[in-house]
């Protein structure tokens, strides 16, 4: 069973790009099949993998203006593979604008893997766009990085909105699986204010695992290493390898809780 999750948030800065490549590596850690979709132009995901940004016929650049170019890109170091990005992505989201099925272009190339990975993670753009649209409804699962301020609770209504609105016009079933706090500091009295917000919202959906603030997961990506490749006793690459296992957990035991049942 291959689980597809879009990791986005509306908001940038919120550490949803570290997210997508530090648990991207963590899962391949544990023996997943993984690959890291990079929707976002900036391609900060591709080359915080240690690959460059993509050409005009490569990547998801590619897949999505159905050029036919390699779309799937490996590397010996990596442990998970990348469908990268570059800024020729825009004129991608300019394609899709004047097409038709806009919306499932990403959708239709992964369905053609045949169960090749055990993970697609999808990073998306820090706005809604068809490139996020495209993430979304690719995707069976929603995970929301978001830090533990003001205006996070109001971030992540807009963004359930913009999934309902989707399920409901398309028929698609995207599930909010997952909330996971980022640069959280236990000692902020308003992160533990939103934290309290959270456990009574979404109880279900908040993740146990908080990454913390950590200047290991700050500096990997100008080495295009993920932290746990990057220093792997680091704090940051350890709250990855925790969020990693969290996942496992409560993914992998639904199904077998219904084959058991």
């Amino acid at each position: 069973m291959v689980n597809t999750l879009v990791i986005a948030n509306q908001k940038g800065g919120v550490g949803k790009t570290t997210t997508a490549v530090n648990l991207a590596a963590s899962l391949s850690a544990m023996k997943r099949k993984v690959l890291l979709v990079d929707l976002d132009p900036q391609a900060n995901a591709t080359t915080g993998s240690g690959l460059s940004k993509v050409v005009e016929e490569e990547g998801s650049v590619s897949v999505l203006m159905g050029l036919g170019g390699k779309a799937i890109f490996s590397s010996k170091d990596l442990g998970y593979e990348v469908m990268p990005s570059g800024p020729s992505l825009v004129a991608a989201e300019s394609h899709l604008r004047n097409g038709g099925g806009k919306e499932r272009a990403l959708m239709n190339f992964l369905s053609e893997l045949n169960g090749a990975y055990d993970y697609v993670l999808i990073d998306c753009p820090p706005s809604l766009n068809l490139l996020t649209l495209n993430g979304l409804r690719a995707a069976k699962n929603l995970i929301v990085p978001m830090q533990c301020e003001y205006f996070a609770l109001e971030g992540l209504a807009g963004l359930l909105e913009t999934v309902d609105q989707l399920n409901t016009t398309t028929g698609h079933n995207l599930k909010l699986c997952s909330i996971v706090r980022t640069m959280f500091d236990p000692r902020n009295k308003l992160g533990r204010q939103v934290t309290e917000e959270l456990e009574k919202h979404f109880a279900d959906q908040l993740y146990s695992t908080v990454i913390p603030r950590n200047i290991k997961l700050a500096e990997a990506p100008s080495f295009g290493k993920s932290a746990l490749s990057y220093e792997p006793n680091a704090k940051g690459a350890l709250a990855y390898l925790a969020l990693a296992g969290e996942l496992i957990g409560r993914m992998e035991n639904q199904y077998t809780g219904t084959a058991n049942e």
